[in-house]
């Protein structure tokens, strides 16, 4: 299972603990136990929280992708991209030089 896939059902079991929570909060406010005003603060506070535990879970997976890529010594985007802009300066002097030699 690619590292994606977990991402997207973890944030679905999310969204289904959210609804699970407003059907909860719903059914108090049904029987009394909470008013509407303080059930909205209630479902807003919860969905806060999972929205940020959501931020917290995908930045913990990138670190450690990150980390594992880091371990197993592959080269990141940047790094070629770096590499590539090398190539071609080094590709350019290289023609410089050739057309010099070329003209001498």
């Amino acid at each position: 299972m690619l590292i994606g896939e977990v991402i997207k059902k973890a944030m679905l079991v999310g969204l289904g603990a959210q609804e699970k929570a407003k059907e909860f909060v719903d059914e108090l406010v049904k029987a009394g136990e909470l008013s509407k005003g303080e059930a909205s603060t209630l479902v807003k506070e919860w969905t806060t929280k999972a929205e940020e535990s959501t931020k917290e879970f995908d930045k913990r997976v990138k670190e450690t992708v990150s980390n594992i890529l880091e371990k197993l010594n592959i080269p990141t985007r940047e790094d070629v991209e770096k590499l590539e802009k090398k190539v071609q300066a080094l590709n350019g002097r290289l023609k410089k030089l050739e057309g010099g030699a070329a003209e001498e």
